[in-house]
């Protein structure tokens, strides 16, 4: 298949494009600036620009781009930029797809587990309503604004990606120098839910969700076992070999992090019900075996 990536760059894009590739598929990468080599298609989310006559020809397009969640601190203005990067970027992407002759046969657009909301201790599956908060309006909005594409009959699926364990990049990569100087801990009270996927899974579910046709609407990227963050904890430590003793007080995280201290300390138990009921061969069903997954990649 002829593909198209947003967000090439990031931690998950960087890793999708090479296997992509490997798996046989002609890969480009969309970028915000002029195109420079064969594989880029120039696209401005901004304007609501997309090079139309690069991307004629393509199969399949996995939309990952948005600016990070947890990257800044969350101001009113930091804010606006976490959701117009996702309603302006999917947008701008959908519009572009409908508008070509003939169509993609797939959008494959970047979505979060943030739609549910805190769930508490509550497992949740794809069928469950979207939650309250910043981060479930976030996701609403994200995931309405690739209606242009389904509109024009393009199938559109919307992978909700948890916790991403990689050495590489994302909230996990700059919890492992922690952990190995020993300095990593609980944090709160540990018992919220963090539901969690492998870097390479995530990646591999990715793949499945553009060739498999009968994909479709909401699929939680997650693993099948949600541990508490106190279980995380534990499972860094022994497989680092370094003590968790020192956790972070809840008043502390929010002095910290302001109002995205709410999701670091709220409990998210998402279920992958739809990728279980397809039999999709997760390389890592525990938290450990993808920590150990994520500490080989950076051998």
């Amino acid at each position: 298949m002829r593909v198209a990536v947003t967000g090439a760059s990031g931690l998950i894009g960087s890793a999708l494009v090479p296997h992509l590739r490997s798996a046989g598929h002609e890969v480009s990468r969309l970028v915000r600036r002029p195109a420079s080599a064969a594989d880029e298609i120039t696209w401005d989310p901004a304007t609501g620009t997309v090079d139309l006559d690069r991307l004629a020809g393509t199969d399949a397009v996995i939309h990952l781009a948005g600016a990070g969640v947890g990257d800044h601190r969350w101001t009113d203005a930091y804010k606006r930029e976490i959701l117009q990067s996702r309603v302006d970027g999917t947008t701008t992407i959908a519009t572009a797809m409908a508008a070509l002759d003939p169509k993609p046969r797939v959008l494959v657009s970047a979505s979060a587990i943030g739609w549910y909301g805190d769930t508490g201790d509550r497992a949740v599956d794809e069928t469950a309503p979207a939650g309250t908060g910043f981060l479930a309006d976030v996701v609403r909005a994200w995931e309405a604004a690739a209606a242009p594409a389904a509109a024009a009959g393009i199938r559109v699926v919307h992978p909700r990606t948890g916790l991403v364990v990689s050495s590489k990049g994302g909230a996990w990569a700059r919890m492992f120098p922690l952990f190995k100087a020993g300095l990593g801990g609980k944090l709160g009270d540990g018992r919220q839910y963090w539901s969690w996927i492998s870097l390479r899974d995530e990646v591999q579910a990715l793949q499945a969700l553009m060739e498999d046709d009968t994909y479709s609407g909401p699929v939680n990227l997650t693993g099948p076992t949600p541990v508490t963050n106190a279980e995380v904890t534990t499972t860094m430590g022994h497989v680092l070999g370094r003590p968790t003793f020192l956790p972070a007080p809840a008043f502390a995280l929010k002095l910290a992090l302001g109002e995205f201290s709410t999701e670091v300390l709220g409990s998210s138990r998402v279920m992958p019900a739809v990728l279980e009921s397809r039999g999709f061969p997760f390389a890592d069903r525990t938290i450990e075996s993808a920590v150990r997954s994520a500490l080989a990649e950076s051998r």
